[in-house]
């Protein structure tokens, strides 16, 4: 009994230790959470912008009255700068009895000019002379330029009308530009009169 006494004491001391450190196991902080991995951001370098071409402009057609040894003579619009093989293409190609030969298939086309195609045996038609391209500095103020004006130009003189303008454009291709403004009269159905009603708005002076 003696001995247990003598125990006592000791065994108390030893459980309220463990007592003690069991309780601070469980009562102690919690270690602070570890800071986040730093966030790794990928630079992508912006494209610098091209210069993007601007677009070019884009000439307007032309159009020819293609008559003669064809397919299908007719009015036709074709791209500026069309040979006269491509008048020929858009005409139907040419008939079984032209004469290609008297013709030269790769001139450059104007801008409402008469394409005749010869048949065999048939005397053909001079080259139209290249006219010079009227510029608004060159012709005179006020006046219609017979050797450049187109046929809406011509048209648009009193007297004149769509099939008179023609003759007109025909004549110059066929002769050659005018030398002076009586020349017009020339030109079958222009007369005396009409003249004398255009004579003050028409030149040829470039």
């Amino acid at each position: 009994m003696e001995r247990l006494r003598s125990l006592r004491w000791p065994l108390t001391a030893g459980l309220l230790l463990l007592a003690l450190g069991g309780g601070y196991f469980l009562w102690r902080p919690a270690s602070p959470p570890a800071p986040p991995a730093a966030a790794i951001v990928v630079y992508t370098p912006t494209p610098h912008p091209t210069d993007v071409p601007l677009p070019t402009a884009t000439p307007p057609p032309i159009v020819v009255y293609v008559s003669g040894a064809v397919v299908r003579p007719g009015v036709y619009a074709l791209p500026a700068g069309a040979r006269l093989a491509d008048a020929v293409a858009a005409a139907g190609g040419a008939a079984p009895q032209a004469d290609l030969e008297q013709i030269n298939l790769a001139r450059r086309l104007q801008d409402e000019e008469h394409v005749h195609i010869p048949r065999r045996g048939e005397t053909p038609r001079p080259e139209p002379t290249p006219l010079p391209a009227m510029t608004p500095s060159s012709a005179q103020p006020g006046k219609v330029n017979i050797n450049t004006a187109g046929l809406a130009e011509l048209d648009s003189l009193p007297g004149i009308g769509p099939g008179y303008a023609q003759r007109i454009i025909e004549y110059r291709q066929t002769h050659g530009p005018f030398s002076s403004i009586e020349e017009i009269q020339n030109v079958p159905g222009i007369g005396p009169a009409t003249f004398a009603r255009i004579r003050d708005l028409i030149t040829v002076q470039p």
